[in-house]
């Protein structure tokens, strides 16, 4: 393990294991409230004559409130205050002669109420979560738990942590746990029953096969869950790795294309680049104009080039100049011994075949250097684009993939990526059907939503 992730571990040792505690209003304040807006209504209607518009507004609110209490959703002081002055706005508003203002703001004070707490991002336990990243074999998408806007949840003897975010009432999973693995299972049902207790459903987002089956055994609050595959991994053993064969020949082809133009390589650490040559890499990125890496959620990382994550390595790209070309950032895991390739960025101009040579030089490196697997990417439902002949369904999900390629470019990326023949195990989304419009939500919002820079 580098001597940073043991550092930061000592630093971080004895950082409180659970998020922290929720400000509940207990249950009682909430009934007396009720019971006086009800009192109220009684004598509303008795004075006034029945408002039939006020009711309905007091029975919604009533519902919201008694779906909030099924759902076990915590009642916090500030969704308790924010009722409160809402429930008396509406009082203001009915007696100036606004029904329909005083109508919404009355229906709405239990769905006020009642919100789903959301979870903060802790970027103070990175350094925590990054020992455990360390000592983490097998799962390509482990360093992406690094990642500053997650939520954090440990184990109760902390040898294994998982990192999430909750949204819409929704804590999304992002990937499998890292560290011990002997202590998923515990780890899954403890943090299922912690979901349960602050109001929130779980989804799961990248979950390999093992740990789908874990989440259907332990995660007895949350039944029902659903597992949809939506790709693989690829995975490069550099051990066996070569480019014999007719498989590899178009990969061949593309590194013998940058050979020919004079492309060189060099293998670096992120924390030991310059001003000038961050400056550099940073031109590149911004040649593109979609910001430097604000996104993403399960499969990227942030805070691009700045030295925070431990462990990044960057393979970049020069041409015959001598002038930056490209460079593709990875993220290591496993002791060193795995990497996980972040967003690759290369210049608009640079030769065809740069990405592929970055990779092929990054096996022989590894070769040499004790690395054992290299993981390129994910791929999205890549048996879709590999079929040649399709039913009518799948054609028509082929279609609507084509149709959005230039956004997400899925085609593209699983022809790039068929080149190394190394497809590997397959990744799931665990959701509950019943949930899919939120869970919708929260996915795609976690994913492509920018997030605000954490410090």
């Amino acid at each position: 393990m580098n001597s940073a992730v043991t550092g930061y571990r000592r630093t971080y040792r004895d950082v409180s294991l659970t998020p922290a505690p929720v400000v509940r209003v207990p249950l009682i304040v909430v009934l007396v409230v009720v019971g006086v807006v009800l009192v109220y209504a009684a004598d509303r209607a008795s004075r006034h004559g029945v408002d039939h518009g006020w009711f309905v507004a007091v029975s919604l609110s009533g519902l919201f409130v008694a779906r909030g209490l099924h759902l076990r959703r915590p009642i916090t002081l500030p969704h308790f205050t924010a009722a409160v002055v809402v429930l008396g706005v509406s009082n203001i508003v009915y007696h100036n002669s606004h029904p329909g203002v005083g109508f919404v703001c009355l229906a709405s004070t239990g769905w006020i109420l009642m919100l789903p707490q959301s979870s903060r991002p802790q970027p103070d336990q990175q350094y925590r979560v990054a020992a455990l990243v360390d000592r983490t074999t097998g799962d390509p998408l482990a360093p992406f738990a690094l990642h500053s806007a997650k939520s954090y949840y440990f184990g109760a003897d902390s040898t294994a942590a998982l990192g999430y975010r909750a949204r819409f009432g929704i804590a999304v999973v992002a990937g499998d746990p890292v560290g011990n693995r002997s202590a998923f299972p515990a780890l899954i049902g403890e943090f299922s029953e912690f979901a349960m207790n602050h109001g929130w459903r779980v989804a799961v987002l990248g979950a390999s096969p093992e740990v789908v089956e874990l989440w259907r055994d332990r995660a007895v609050e949350h039944p029902g869950l659903r597992a949809i595959p939506i790709g693989r991994d690829v995975v490069v053993d550099v051990d066996t790795f070569d480019m014999v064969g007719r498989k590899f020949r178009n990969l061949r082809q593309a590194v013998s294309r940058t050979r020919n133009f004079g492309v060189t390589t060099e293998i670096v650490r992120e924390i030991e680049l310059d001003t000038s040559l961050r400056s550099t890499l940073f031109d590149i990125v911004d040649e593109w104009g979609k910001g430097r890496q604000t996104r993403g959620f399960s499969m990227i990382l942030d805070h691009l080039l700045d030295g925070r994550h431990p462990g990044m390595l960057l393979v970049i790209a020069r041409d015959a100049d001598g002038r930056v070309a490209g460079f593709q950032r990875y993220g290591e895991s496993g002791g060193g011994a795995e990497l996980s390739l972040d967003v690759p960025w290369r210049s608009k101009n640079a030769p065809n075949g740069l990405d592929e040579r970055m990779i092929v030089d990054l096996v022989e490196y590894g070769k040499a250097t004790g690395l054992h697997r290299i993981s390129l990417a994910f791929a999205a439902f890549p048996e879709l684009f590999a079929e040649k002949e399709r039913s009518r369904s799948r054609q028509t999900l082929y279609a609507a993939a084509r149709i959005l390629d230039p956004l997400i470019r899925l085609e593209s990326l699983y022809r790039f990526l068929r080149k190394f023949n190394s497809f590997a195990n397959q990744r799931y989304v665990l959701i509950r059907w019943r949930e899919i419009v939120f869970t919708a939500l929260a996915l795609l919002t976690l994913e492509f939503v920018p997030h605000r820079k954490q410090d």
